[in-house]
């Protein structure tokens, strides 16, 4: 960036004190790019000579903060604040240390800016103390890649950039296989060892264009900035033949590392980073229910049919929520002991125009795909609150989507009907899923913590299914975990089940967290969950969902 000088000062106390402080004192000429320094120019990690003008100055910027320092200057020359800025100068070893510098332009009767004043002061400790906090704040802390929040922004910019540019761009979700049972056989440790091979084979195999995140526990993101349709799948299959290549090392013996796909296009396909994440999340589902090690694409689609298809979900739902045609089953949660109902879990039904009805499973998950997940669960809030505003003597438990974990309105709805009435905060158990959790561990965290702080429970759903790590686990405050259904049914049939089941009770205890089995059909399980400790039972053996309220008098 240009830099110019002023006639050399003199020797005065001001330049005395820039020396013994350590600082670079500079006079630029604008109009011939002169640069004239005093104080301590050492600083800069050459001789004064060599920076001479300020177009020399700015070649020895590091490159990556270049764009940045000559957008501030250029806004302060144009007329805006005073300029300061830190970055990156090559120092006489090579390398790049870390300076601040705040400078002032000297403008002319009409306003032009014909010469800077300003100072560099060598910020080394500061900064990297700094960027230590800013590394903790953007990446993951074990594999080194980007966090979810981090991924996500990338995200974003990539569909400005791919709209812009008119040119696709993909991401990918891909899952570890089998992560409960490493975590079970081998140790925490393995699992980690594992997850970090994974990503540095990711980063093998891929450009140095594209970013890699870790969006959960056990799940990555890649997004590949420039990348055809056609040429998703010959990169999915070139990521799957590369995690599979060879067994991971880890503390306890070389573990099969093994990984499934799912992947979307865009930015046709969705606008938001939220959008494209949970399209690639929905076809890694699905990849992972078709046996795992495999790829699975959602197809792009036409823009005006996405559109056509988002107004007609959510002209459907709203009309549900205007007819009241959206209802409560009640399925108790009982204590494993002696059979006495905890709380009953509010499950959504949609009672359709013809009279059929559909259950959340049916409806819901294309609700979040398509945007109208904030109004069903703002629905599910009121009548949950109207229904224990109404009756006392139980509590009931309902479900949230990941996206009101980030959704302060929700949060504010609630804190606004329990300054109204407290009491109704210990009839309240919030249920939300592992894998929304891990979405955004970190907000996740902040929210659990708000609930819990205006007295409410909070129960981790389906635990088990995402293989939350254990910093994940420590990180969010619940109060009880729910044991996903798919790891109870048949347990008896299934010692491989019963083995995660001991290992999933015995994380849980060690957090502190009460446990729920989900599931529960038959007495034979019931009675092998009582023996391993569970504290509580959910399912048809316990008792089926109904419309009918048990609290109500006949």
């Amino acid at each position: 960036m240009p830099m110019s000088t002023s006639a050399e000062p003199g020797p005065s106390a001001a330049a005395g004190a820039l020396e013994a402080a350590g600082d670079a004192a500079y006079a630029w000429d604008l109009d011939d790019d002169r640069l004239d320094w005093s104080g301590h120019p050492a600083v800069l990690g050459c001789p004064a000579a060599a920076c001479a003008t300020g177009r020399a100055f700015a070649e020895r910027i590091h490159p990556d903060d270049s764009a940045r320092r000559q957008r501030l200057l250029g806004a302060h020359l144009d007329g805006g604040g005073p300029f300061d800025c830190e970055y990156r100068v090559r120092d006489g070893g090579g390398g790049f240390a870390w300076v601040h510098e705040r400078g002032q332009a000297q403008r002319d009767a009409q306003g032009r800016a014909h010469r800077m004043l300003g100072v560099i002061r060598a910020v080394g400790d500061r900064k990297a103390q700094h960027s230590r906090i800013e590394q903790a704040a953007s990446y993951d802390e074990l594999t080194g890649h980007y966090n979810a929040t981090r991924l996500r922004e990338a995200v974003d910019r990539a569909i400005l950039a791919a709209q812009r540019g008119a040119h696709a761009a993909a991401f990918l979700s891909i899952g570890v296989d089998g992560m409960a049972a490493i975590n079970s056989s081998f140790g925490a440790a393995a699992a980690d060892a594992v997850l970090v091979e994974i990503g540095r084979r990711l980063d093998s195999c891929l450009r140095a264009s594209d970013h890699i995140g870790r969006l959960g526990g056990d799940r990555f993101g890649v997004l590949l900035s420039h990348c055809a349709p056609a040429h998703i799948g010959s990169t999915a299959e070139k990521i799957l033949a590369r995690i599979g290549s060879a067994p991971v090392t880890t503390p306890s013996g070389k573990v099969a590392a093994a990984i499934s796909i799912g992947s979307t296009s865009f930015p046709r396909r969705g606008t938001t980073s939220y959008d494209v994440i949970t399209r690639a999340e929905a076809a890694l589902a699905e990849a992972k229910r078709a046996g795992g090690g495999r790829h699975v694409h959602s197809p792009a689609e036409d823009e005006r049919e996405r559109d056509r298809r988002r107004h007609a979900i959510d002209e459907r739902v709203r009309r549900a929520v205007k007819d009241n045609r959206l209802a409560f089953a009640f399925q108790p949660v009982v204590a494993a002991a002696d059979g006495a109902v905890a709380y009953y879990e509010c499950l959504l039904h949609l009672r359709e125009e013809d009279g059929s009805i559909l259950a959340a499973g049916e409806f819901i998950p294309a609700v979040e795909q398509l945007g109208a997940i904030r109004l069903i669960d703002r629905y599910v809030l009121d009548r949950a609150l109207d229904e224990l505003a109404a009756h006392a003597g139980f509590t009931l438990g309902f479900n949230i989507s990941g996206l009101t974990a980030a959704d302060r309105p929700w949060l504010r709805a609630l804190s606004s009907r329990l300054r109204s009435d407290p009491a109704l905060a210990a009839r309240i158990v919030i249920e939300i899923t592992e894998t929304a959790a891990l979405y955004d561990i970190a907000e996740s965290a902040r929210f659990v913590s708000a609930l819990r702080t205006a007295g409410c429970r909070v129960a981790l759903d389906d635990f088990g299914a995402g293989h939350a790590s254990l910093r994940h686990l420590h990180s969010l405050p619940v109060d009880l975990v729910k044991i996903d259904g798919a790891l109870v049914r048949k347990l008896a049939a299934n010692p491989d089940n019963r083995a995660f089941l001991r290992h999933l009770l015995a994380l849980a205890q060690g957090f502190g967290f009460a446990t729920v089995a989900e599931g529960v059909e038959s007495e034979e399980d019931a009675a092998i969950l009582r023996r391993e400790g569970i504290g509580f039972l959910q399912g048809y053996h316990c008792g089926r969902p109904s419309f009918e309220r048990p609290w109500c008098p006949v």
